[in-house]
């Protein structure tokens, strides 16, 4: 295993831990370890590319890592209160409907690449901004609310406008399928 996929096994594996510290209380902490699994993901793509260390492994594993990180610090939080309840379902139903399209096609045509769309990307880092900033919030220092609403309207939109560019790779992975004899 190469240095990108280790960091990226180690992200995965910092998530039970995260939501451990959030569900207990421990804002503190969590918000460390969320920001050090949030920089992990840019140095593990750094690392791969920078060393030409880039692997199909690599490749799911840093998606099911961020994925996982994601979806798990937003639906804790969601219980907790310290997010939207709308919010939290709208990134919910994205990543399990990209995740269950992907799984669907790869069941129809064979194993798929993972190709993350630039709006995806913008869309992760924007969660992450509010995941770190929602968990700072709580563990030192009290949100501003124009903040809070200007980073929740921002994952709202950039979840909505990652969604449908995936649903159109996935109509159109479908339309080619059809073709198909």
């Amino acid at each position: 295993m190469n240095a990108p996929n280790a960091i990226s096994l180690a992200r995965f594996l910092c998530v039970p831990l995260v939501v451990w510290l959030i569900i207990t209380g421990r804002a503190q902490p969590a918000f460390v370890v969320f920001v050090i699994a949030g920089v992990s993901d840019a140095v593990d793509g750094i690392l791969a590319k920078r060393f030409g260390l880039t692997t199909t492994l690599g490749e799911h594993l840093d998606a099911v890592a961020d994925k996982t990180l994601v979806v798990a610090v937003y639906a804790t939080m969601g219980i907790a209160g310290w997010l939207p309840a709308w919010l939290v379902i709208l990134v919910l139903f994205r990543d399990i409907s990209i995740v269950g399209g992907w799984l669907l096609l790869s069941a129809l045509a064979g194993p798929r690449r993972v190709h993350p769309a630039r709006s995806s990307k913008i869309n992760t880092a924007a969660q992450i901004v509010l995941a770190a900033v929602t968990l700072a919030g709580h563990a030192f220092w009290p949100m501003p609310a124009w903040l809070q609403t200007g980073l929740i309207w921002l994952v709202a939109a950039t979840t909505v406008i990652s969604g449908f560019v995936y649903l159109r790779r996935g109509v159109a992975d479908a339309a080619e399928l059809e073709r198909l004899p």
